[in-house]
């Protein structure tokens, strides 16, 4: 099967590539910078070279895109012309050469100030029904394309699935306060209770989105790690996170205990990952009790893929005041 993959120089571009490589599938990999899981050295803005990459391709996945961490660094325009124009480009060219499946990686930033709740306040349970209110430039491009995604979907009978994953990178925190008080893998074991999934698992998601986009037709989907919290935890979440943590995952305190971890103060918000595995029939293998079982053995949870791909970063300098301007 003849596959693209746009942005397969980047963390999970590459982490599709590899694995569909692997699979035996005939794989053209898109991206403006050269690597070796890009075939074609170009921008998803140029029609004539998507285009090119387009032909006898039967599924898209369509992860190119500038970050959240590029807000400081790249003009508003840029963004518009990668994460909004770059995805119509796209949506038109696999129309036009009758693509079956067209998966579009989103993120969960677009719901953006929908999940502040203020202090004292029940947490944020976020589902697909949560109305998004996106706080940067970055969520506001990512949710056009979502909505470009759709028209392509009611106008010309495009299959499109879109999924909104979470945190799946392994650089720092780009919260100072956070990195100042947390070190970085105990950051992202307890990330796993709410806001975080593994790579391994996104790429499983982004292969079921496309095995399942026939028969759906159209859909947003929350990617993450399965919450161990119910709704009846989100007023204590917000006040008092390690005794409902305490009290769903009771054997988490004494390995943190002898990490010399701790957990958060408060989680302000849970995304639930339920409708993906309904709908996509996806099977994520990765969630904080599989995170404890890890770290009881001494090792923290990452899969061969994640391993392989390691830290790509965002910028190609460093920053005074951490990883990210922001």
């Amino acid at each position: 099967m003849k596959i693209l993959v746009t942005g397969s120089s980047g963390h999970l571009g590459e982490a599709l590539v590899r694995t569909l490589r692997q699979a035996g599938h005939d794989v053209i990999g898109l991206d403006i910078k050269e690597s070796a899981f890009t075939t074609v050295t170009g921008s998803v803005d140029n029609s004539e070279c998507v285009q090119e990459c387009m032909h006898g391709v039967q599924i898209v996945y369509h992860t190119a895109t500038l970050h959240k961490p590029h807000v400081a660094t790249h003009s508003m325009q840029q963004f518009i012309d990668t994460n909004v124009s770059g995805t119509l480009t796209l949506l038109q060219s696999a129309k036009a050469n009758g693509v079956k499946a067209f998966v579009f990686t989103s993120t969960t930033s677009v719901f953006g100030d929908a999940l502040r709740p203020p202090a004292g306040t029940p947490a944020a349970w976020v589902t697909e029904d949560v109305k998004p209110i996106p706080k940067n430039i970055y969520g506001v491009t990512k949710s056009a394309a979502e909505d470009l995604c759709l028209l392509f979907h009611r106008k010309h009978g495009l299959n499109c699935i879109i999924l909104r994953t979470s945190r799946f990178f392994p650089e720092e925190d780009d919260d100072k306060l956070k990195r100042e008080k947390y070190a970085g893998e105990n950051a992202k074991a307890s990330e796993f209770l709410f806001r975080r999934v593994e790579l391994e698992d996104v790429v499983s998601a982004h292969f079921a989105a496309a095995q399942r986009a026939g028969e759906l037709g159209f859909g947003r989907y929350i990617i993450s790690a399965t919450t161990p919290f119910l709704p009846e935890d989100l007023q204590e979440l917000n006040t008092s996170a390690a005794a409902v943590v305490h009290k769903r995952v009771p054997g988490f305190a004494g390995i943190y205990d002898r990490l010399g971890w701790e957990m958060f103060d408060t989680i302000d918000r849970v995304y639930v990952n339920e409708a993906a595995r309904r709908d996509l029939l996806w099977e994520p293998k990765y969630d904080f009790a599989h995170v404890l079982d890890c770290l009881k053995t001494g090792d923290f949870p990452a899969s061969l893929v994640a391993k392989q791909v390691g830290s790509k970063g965002y910028h190609d300098k460093v920053f005074e005041d951490g990883p990210y301007p922001v």
